[in-house]
């Protein structure tokens, strides 16, 4: 039977279940990844289970987020890290090494094998031919500790590429040709593969720029073959024995089709405030700018900053305009200084920052209030740069290189120079000082947890009981995002490892009453919120699910959901649930809702009967639980499964 590259690589993976699109599969993890704003819960989750030694190699901690150290927070947060990873057997890559992503390609990258990482970008990984997929914390420490991941099998959209790519015309613009067709949740439970001739012109870091992006389309993952574009990337790093050739079986078919012909595409910006928000440059070109921005996961390659010191040279960037150089990784910067282009920046009046995700999650680079900011990152939510009325544009290097020189939004065609070809490093050193390796078993345990008063144990979540009564706390509409419920930026995110303080944020930007009426309601049975369509969009920070479950968050109702954010709102016990009718009401703000016989509903089938108001009107919602979830459920979250180890067993093959 012929068949496309993505299903032979679920198949390799494969632990339990059908890969028929909807069934709940399990998946075997190789590899795992870690961040460090959400590495944190993933080692307190470790300790909460009672984990010895992670099972996943390489499993690697990177330090990319929390950079920023006006205070001891994210240097004691650091510490903190740096001894878990000596007790569980995980390598540490501390700061100023770089993203996670590109780092972990340069690294740790080996085409067929499986990765799981607490960031929902990990996808990236993909443009080597790595069934990489992102999710919540207590996922990955689960499969960190030898357990399969659980996902619904996607449906495979194949996406032919032909021709090749014009001048000016770069891969984020075919990552945001893609979010044009498909918006923010079109490719839910949907793995995205590309294929075709048009790959011969794309690099493997043109590739990763595509498969980070496919996360905005609420793609489980994005997957490229594995051909002369990925050894040339591994041969260049010295990594050439790891190699693999992977490619789709001739003549094979696809769930879905798509067709994209390059040589059709132009510039491309995503307008604030969503990725999803595609249109052409030239119909945008003159809105004044404030700041450019180059880098981010989002475009993290060699020739995405080389390609902007080639414009320029001899040149110097309008008056007033911030152009800010955010180097992706440790190996990127190096290169970028031994050739000279480091200087062409500079000399052009760029500002340079630490390798790091820095700016994209709003630590740092903030724009000015109303201010139009040009960034090369994959979001922009509102508020996510870390400016509360920001205005982010989403485009390629060489948009935001052009908008520099000329002050305001620029097609680069219209530039009057030659479009800079920008060859990748034949050789690039590798640094292999810059990570810790994981002690051996013995001395590992005789390492102790380095913990502060701001990385305290998680607390304990209450069992759902038979019967819910709770009031509709907060009712929000279409995409909201993780970043909505609990925000990101310098003034949260050294708190994120310390659910009671995190809290005191929660949901903070839609309602800044939220964390004060749901902890009057705390001891009172909880409260339930309704949402409207692809509710807990973009990253996959758990403690979006965590924090108002601690809250007492019961129940949320609504329209649909992202995939990361329904599984982590499982795994802390919150029952997520969609109307079964689309066109019912859902209940307003204020009103109760009431659901008897909880189990016993949940367990006779995908429809549960709340009855809502004081004049308890009927309405049906629908679940799409599996009997492990629905275990998981009932006990109130995985750690509370976990403690019970007769559960967990029957639900884990």
């Amino acid at each position: 039977m012929k068949e496309n590259l993505s299903t032979k690589l679920l198949r390799a993976k494969l632990v339990a279940g059908s890969l028929e699109p909807g069934q709940e599969i399990a998946l075997r993890m190789d590899q795992a990844l870690l961040q460090d704003v959400l590495g944190t819960l993933v080692m307190l989750e470790l300790e909460a289970m009672g984990i010895e030694r992670v099972k996943t190699q390489p499993t690697v901690q990177y330090i990319d987020h929390s950079l920023a150290q006006q205070d001891n927070l994210n240097a004691d947060t650091h510490l903190f890290l740096q001894s878990a990873c000596a007790r569980f057997g995980i390598w540490y890559s501390g700061p100023g090494n770089g993203i996670s992503h590109p780092v972990h390609m340069e690294y740790f990258g080996v085409p067929g094998q499986s990765l799981i990482g607490c960031d929902s970008h990990t996808p990236a990984a993909g443009s080597l031919g790595m069934l990489a997929i992102g999710a919540g914390g207590m996922e990955v420490a689960l499969a960190m500790a030898g357990h399969p991941l659980y996902i619904t099998a996607p449906r495979i959209l194949g996406v032919r590429l032909e021709g090749s790519l014009p001048d000016w015309v770069s891969a984020k613009d075919v990552a945001l040709e893609m979010l044009r067709r498909y918006g923010v949740s079109g490719c839910k439970d949907t793995m995205v593969e590309y294929y075709g001739p048009g790959l011969n012109s794309l690099s493997a870091m043109d590739r990763h720029v595509m498969a980070n992006m496919g996360t905005e389309m609420g793609a489980t993952s994005t997957l490229f073959p594995s051909d002369d574009a990925t050894l040339r990337f591994l041969r260049a790093r010295g990594r050439e024995d790891v190699w693999l050739p992977m490619q789709p079986d001739p003549g094979c078919t696809y769930d879905l089709h798509d067709t994209i012909d390059l040589d059709r595409l132009e510039p491309l910006v995503a307008l604030p405030s969503s990725p999803g928000n595609v249109v052409p440059v030239r119909e945008a070109a003159g809105l004044p700018i404030y700041q450019a921005y180059i880098g981010s996961s989002g475009n993290p390659g060699y020739r995405d900053f080389a390609v902007v010191a080639a414009m320029m040279r001899h040149r110097t960037i309008a008056a007033g305009i911030s152009l800010d150089i955010n180097p992706s990784t440790r190996q990127v910067l190096q290169v970028l200084a031994e050739k000279g282009q480091l200087a062409q920046l500079i000399q052009a009046g760029a500002r340079l920052h630490q390798a790091g995700c820095n700016g994209c999650i709003g630590m740092g680079q903030a724009p000015a209030a109303g201010r139009n900011s040009l960034r090369t990152v994959p979001r922009n939510f509102p508020g996510r740069s870390g400016t509360a009325e920001d205005s982010v544009f989403l485009c390629s290097p060489e948009t935001a290189g052009a908008s520099a020189l000329f002050g305001r939004l620029t097609d680069p065609r219209s530039l009057d120079i030659p479009y800079p070809r920008i060859e990748e490093p034949m050789r690039i050193k590798p640094s292999p000082a810059v990570f810790a390796a994981p002690l051996p078993p013995a001395e590992a345990r005789r390492h102790a947890l380095v913990k502060t008063d701001n990385t305290p144990s998680l607390p304990r979540l209450a069992a759902l009981p038979d019967s819910l009564s709770v009031p509709v706390l907060l009712r929000v509409d279409d995409d909201v995002s993780t970043d909505d419920i609990i925000p990101a930026g310098a003034r949260v995110m050294p708190y994120w490892s310390n659910v009671y303080e995190t809290a005191k944020f929660a949901f903070e930007r839609l309602d800044e009453s939220y964390h004060e009426r749901a902890t009057a309601l705390q001891q009172s049975g909880g409260h339930a919120i309704v949402a409207g369509l692809n509710y807990g969009q973009g990253s996959s920070r758990e403690n979006a699910a965590l924090v108002p479950a601690y809250l007492g968050l019961r129940v949320v109702i609504a329209r649909s959901f992202a995939r990361i954010h329904w599984q982590n709102l499982v795994c802390f016990g919150v029952l997520p649930l969609v109307p079964d009718n689309p066109e019912d009401a859902l209940p307003e703000q204020g009103a109760a809702v009431t659901i008897e016989r909880v189990h016993q509903q949940l367990s006779a089938g995908p429809i549960v009967t709340a009855l809502v108001g004081n004049d308890l009107t009927p309405l049906k919602l629908r679940h799409t639980l599996s009997s492990r979830q629905l275990e998981i459920i009932r006990a109130g979250g995985i750690i509370n499964l976990i403690r019970m180890p007769e559960s967990l067993e029957k639900s884990m093959p």
